[in-house]
């Protein structure tokens, strides 16, 4: 395998999502490993992160790397004027793969076209997170057995949600049927829509969220509305607890039913859903790791079976 960088997931075939999900499930049974020993992973996060940083660092350490970065670009030389160019420049000089979160949409595609090194696209603005859908088809695959043909329910924040734009581009190879089920104001944007019915996706959408319209779903993909991405703080008050998600709602589901959600949660899912069978968000924050130590390899041409014969496994 060749070297890639990781910036968006409508980049990936069928095969090769399919490629890397057995990889995740390689790392799930031997986490430890030296694969990445003597490499160097520059995490820089322009915007803030607790699972998707400290996940990617994780699955660097576990595979045997060194990790540098920032978590505040105001600790870093940013805060002086530097350019987004001269910081990816200068961090390429120390590391072998750069982790990039950015508030500004685009900007993971325009470090891969400046930076000497391999970029992995941990979130830019309200555009994609594909390293998340990585984590999400895996915990898809790993509690259906499959991921052709679901009902999936997307609910919450759609216009903002970074993670449900990416999840709709992966799934066009899969069979879908998606649910949008969101207010007006935070409604799936049109580019999205239109990117479904160009790919055959079907999906309905809905303002009505309750026990009847969830009932037939497979996967509940709860989201958090972003007061970040509002400019217009009342607009947030207005729609920030629209969708609460209890427990007493799942009664009509199908046993196999699971609930995701990328995290943090704030009021979108009610704490006894927690120990609900149908949670799955915190097992779905763990399969990041195996996910992320997949895309590590990906990124550097490290290929299955190189990881299958790996003789360093602690």
């Amino acid at each position: 395998m060749k070297r890639h960088d990781f910036v968006t997931i409508a980049d990936l075939s069928k095969e090769r999502i399919m490629y890397l999900l057995d990889m995740a499930r390689e790392f799930e049974k031997f986490p430890n490993r030296e694969l990445l020993k003597g490499k160097v992973v520059a995490t820089l996060f322009f915007e803030p992160s607790t699972r998707t940083r400290l996940s990617f660092e994780t699955a660097a350490n576990r595979l045997g790397a060194r990790v540098i970065g920032f978590t505040d670009a105001k600790a870093s030389s940013v805060s002086k004027g530097e350019t987004l160019k001269d910081t990816l420049l200068m961090v390429s000089n120390y590391a072998d793969i750069i982790v990039m979160r950015h508030f500004i949409e685009g900007a993971a595609q325009y470090a891969s076209e400046v930076a000497p090194v391999p970029i992995i696209n941990a979130g830019d603005g309200a555009h994609q997170h594909p390293s998340q859908t990585m984590l999400d088809l895996y915990s898809i695959y790993k509690t259906q057995g499959t991921l052709e043909g679901l009902n999936i329910y997307l609910v919450g924040d759609l216009k903002y949600g970074r993670t449900v734009h990416s999840l709709i581009m992966a799934m066009r190879h899969f069979n879908p049927t998606f649910h949008f089920v969101a207010p007006k104001e935070l409604a799936m944007p049109a580019e999205y829509k239109i990117y479904c019915k160009e790919h055959g996706i079907r999906f309905q959408e809905h303002t009505a969220f309750n026990e009847k319209v969830i009932a037939d779903a497979d996967i509940i993909y709860m989201t958090r509305v972003q007061k970040e991405r509002f400019s217009d703080l009342m607009e947030y008050e207005r729609v920030k607890n629209i969708y609460i998600l209890k427990s007493d709602m799942l009664g009509l589901c199908k046993p196999n039913m699971r609930v995701l959600h990328p995290l943090p949660r704030v009021n979108e899912i009610a704490y006894d859903v927690d120990e609900n069978p149908h949670a799955y968000y915190i097992q779905q924050a763990q399969n990041g790791l195996y996910a992320r130590q997949a895309l590590f390899c990906y990124v550097l041409g490290i290929d299955m079976e190189q990881v299958k014969n790996d003789s360093t496994i602690l």
